[in-house]
């Protein structure tokens, strides 16, 4: 974990009210697919938790949702502002290569997937991906999912893909999931892994500190309380008492 100062030097719409933004600076600690960083937003109190969507040698992308004042005034951002970051926090998924991946994403969950598909196909792996939202307009950057992934989609709605759920889409094409890493709403993962046990979920939960020491953000698992930011995001779907 490092507290750093780092420099935006992209902040782009890529939907209604999703962005997507590049920081440059140290981001050493950024190691593995499925961590997050916790962003200072003066005069707020409490800091931002968003996914790494994507990382290299001195650079980490987000891709956040305008929900709330907060995230709604770094979509005001513009290239050369800074923003003071925790990196280097939680744990990732565990990414294998001795199985088929599925990775599902459901609506902004797509996020932490686009390190992961980069890992993937730099090992000359096309994962299979699964990707759900409430409508067309809430799918996002497909092309680019399309070019690093076997591609499939469904929405609530119908209006893209499957109408219907991820498992609805797992159902009606009859795909195979022999192991997978899924993030989105709390429903899709309850569900998942009821049916679906062999995979990793990765969660979401309101959040004090980000590290571990204020323990607002346990979750019950069959191990124990476990802190979503600490010992997760990212856990086993079977460990989760949903």
């Amino acid at each position: 974990m490092k507290d750093v100062k780092l420099t935006i030097t992209l902040n782009e719409k890529v939907s209604k009210d999703i962005f997507l933004m590049k920081l440059e600076g140290d981001v050493s600690e950024v190691k593995n697919c499925g961590e997050f960083i916790n962003i200072t937003l003066p005069p707020h109190y409490l800091r931002r938790p968003i996914s790494v969507s994507n990382f290299g040698p001195g650079y980490i992308e987000i891709l956040y949702k305008v929900l709330g004042q907060g995230t709604k005034e770094m979509s005001l951002m513009t290239a050369g502002q800074s923003l003071k970051c925790l990196v280097g926090l939680g744990n990732g998924f565990n990414l294998r290569t001795d199985i088929k991946p599925t990775l599902i994403a459901g609506g902004i969950g797509v996020a932490p997937f686009f390190a992961v598909l980069k890992y993937y196909n730099e090992k000359g792996i096309k994962p299979q991906m699964i990707y759900g939202a409430r409508s067309k307009d809430d799918l996002v950057l497909l092309d680019k999912l399309a070019e690093m992934s076997d591609l499939h989609l469904c929405t609530d709605d119908g209006s893209c893909g499957v109408k219907g759920t991820v498992l609805d889409l797992i159902k009606e094409e009859n795909l195979s999931v022999d192991y997978y890493y899924a993030c989105g709403p709390y429903r899709m993962l309850e569900n998942l892994a009821k049916s679906y046990p062999n995979g990793e979920v990765s969660l979401e939960a309101r959040m004090g500190c980000g590290f571990g020491a204020c323990m607002g953000c346990s979750i019950k698992t069959t191990k124990g309380p476990k802190r979503v930011c600490k010992e997760g995001p990212v856990f086993a779907a079977s460990e989760v008492e949903f």
